[in-house]
């Protein structure tokens, strides 16, 4: 079971797409519960992961360090924006098994959409992956100026990250990023194709490129292997806000259907995404998406679909490398264990 643990709703930043910390009408900015009732929440749960996420978590530094101290987890995981990550010490950084460093690509996708952080990101992340033996990941925001194709490539290729993630900016997102969301979207499935030939080179090439959204649908594809949705939001992860409630997904503390339990009471229910999905011939690798966009189709039926459509051709591009891979691994170019991946659920959502 992972818990992502909320510990502020503030953030250092205020992204375009984000527009920076979280409501307080949503949740408090810090935690309003005594934090030895979280610890022996968490301790009452058998095999946990726990992520941190805010708002920025490294805001709330000594209280995160004393949940690792004190809390007795499989994988310690954090999502940030990197800028205070040269402000925690080393011995917390190697606790981690994943640490997620938002980064939307370029120097100027990123400093267009976060303001001008690329370099000290960028700076931050190189010094970690000096000594850190964990997932190292590029966590991307796709909006209206992502070239998907060069922007992951960029990641990929800086030799800090051990994997690229992104998720498509859409639904939740502020007024005024889309000027022609279907036009993109079409520009985008041709960026997944090219990424996905660049992909199969390298796995002829006996390398496979940590590449989230590729891999996590190999998984299902070769494994059988995928929560409902992907995320595990509802069934196999919970997120827990700064007020003590149990929710399914962290970007949607305030909305009832998400409501879940809270830390003294426990999980009281479980939350599964609804028609049409679990009807769809994909849903055995899609798994639905996001479940917030599934329970709340913000863009309606139109932009509903726009998604699914872009899943689909993710899919069916996986499919052929799926093939290739079944291929090399006999010849003995790759083990296909290689593209089993995650091997524990780290946050990344996998279908962007």
């Amino acid at each position: 079971m992972l818990f992502i643990v909320m510990l502020t709703g503030r953030c250092n930043l205020n992204c375009i797409y984000c527009g920076g910390s979280i409501d307080e009408n949503v949740m408090p900015r810090k935690i309003t519960y005594d934090p030895e009732d979280l610890i022996d929440f968490l301790n009452s749960m058998n095999d946990i992961s726990v992520a941190f996420y805010g708002g920025e978590p490294l805001l709330e530094m000594d209280l995160m360090k004393k949940l690792m101290d004190e809390v007795e987890a499989r994988h310690f995981i954090i999502q940030t924006n990197g800028l205070l990550l040269d402000r925690l010490e080393k011995e917390y950084i190697e606790r981690f098994s994943t640490i997620l460093v938002s980064v939307d690509g370029i120097r100027e996708v990123t400093d267009f959409y976060r303001g001008e952080v690329y370099k000290k990101v960028l700076e931050n992340a190189r010094k970690v992956s000096e000594y850190f033996s964990g997932e190292l990941i590029a966590r991307m925001a796709a909006s209206q100026k992502t070239d998907i194709y060069r922007d992951v490539t960029h990641l990929l290729n800086l030799g800090i990250f051990t994997h690229v993630h992104w998720q498509i900016d859409a639904v939740w997102s502020a007024e005024g990023i889309w000027n022609d969301f279907s036009r993109w979207i079409e520009d985008y499935k041709s960026g997944i194709s090219r990424l996905s030939e660049f992909f199969l080179q390298e796995l002829e090439k006996g390398v496979v490129r940590g590449i989230v959204p590729f891999l996590g649908v190999l998984k299902a594809l070769l494994f059988d292997d995928t929560p409902k949705p992907p995320c595990g939001s509802g069934t196999e992860s919970f997120a827990i806000t700064t007020d003590g409630r149990i929710v399914a997904c962290p970007i949607a503390a305030d909305l009832s259907w998400n409501h879940a339990g809270d830390i003294y009471s426990g999980i009281a229910r479980t939350v599964k995404p609804v028609e049409p999905c679990p009807s769809c011939e994909h849903y055995g690798v899609c798994g639905g998406r996001c479940l917030f966009t599934n329970r709340e189709r913000l863009w309606g039926d139109s932009g509903f679909r726009l998604l699914c459509d872009a899943t689909i051709h993710l899919i069916e591009e996986m499919k052929s490398v799926r093939e290739g891979a079944i291929s090399l691994a006999e010849k003995g170019i790759i083990e296909l264990e290689d593209l089993n991946y995650p091997k524990y659920n780290n946050t990344t959502e996998i279908i962007p």
